[in-house]
């Protein structure tokens, strides 16, 4: 499992396209990128359109359909758990409290956390969990959707990996990673979500998100 991790890691430090300047904190680009020529006023311009977290559709804690155009113009954060999960999902819920109290009052700021055991984690599952974890109104949903479809958006789009193992506690690996969405859908940041350390930098992160331009 720390081997998977060192890995992701190294592709986010490869990946990233770092923004710096002197007066105001950027945060990188993460993912895979490419330049595209087009023609602007007559003149050949090129842009760095970089990869960004594809069209989705779950049902959350309410009951509740929700789509990636529910995050339009919103910047969020995304995780993958099961609500029967006895390793670190409890540390990862317990910490994303921190984000979810810092920032429930801001109408820009959603928590998106993922199911990856859709079979257990009915509607009424998910609501139970999301009430003893004091959770309220629409900032943080909890979604469950088809499998695949999970395990796929998990490692293709989020680059957190997740697989169903019977041989361990639970039955499913999955890493800890909080992943920081942007406005526009990029992948900004991921953060350890069993270190409260780093939480808090994605508190932060958060902070500098609200304050960057649209581009």
């Amino acid at each position: 499992m720390k081997k998977l991790i060192g890995a992701i890691a190294i592709i986010f430090l490869y990946s990233a396209c770092k923004f710096n300047s002197s007066e105001t904190k950027t945060l990188p680009i993460y993912g895979t990128r490419q330049a595209v020529t087009k023609t602007v006023n007559g003149q050949t311009v090129t842009d760095t359109v970089y990869q960004t977290i594809p069209a989705f559709k779950y049902i959350n804690q309410y009951g509740d359909s929700i789509s990636s155009k529910n995050t339009d113009g919103k910047i969020y954060v995304a995780d993958f758990f099961f609500t029967s999960c006895p390793s670190i999902c409890p540390v990862m819920q317990r910490n994303m409290l921190t984000v979810y109290n810092t920032f429930k009052a801001n109408n820009d700021v959603k928590i998106l956390s993922f199911s990856i055991d859709p079979k257990y984690d009915s509607v009424k599952v998910l609501k139970k969990y999301a009430d003893k974890l004091g959770i309220e109104g629409n900032m943080w949903w909890l979604l469950q959707g088809k499998k695949d479809d999970t395990y796929k958006l998990a490692e293709k789009s989020y680059l957190v990996a997740v697989n169903q193992d019977s041989t361990v506690p639970g039955g499913y690996v999955h890493q800890g990673y909080f992943v920081l969405i942007d406005k526009q859908k990029r992948i900004r940041g991921s953060y350890d979500g069993t270190s409260p350390q780093q939480v808090a930098q994605l508190v932060e992160d958060i902070k500098t998100l609200q304050t960057e331009a649209v581009k």
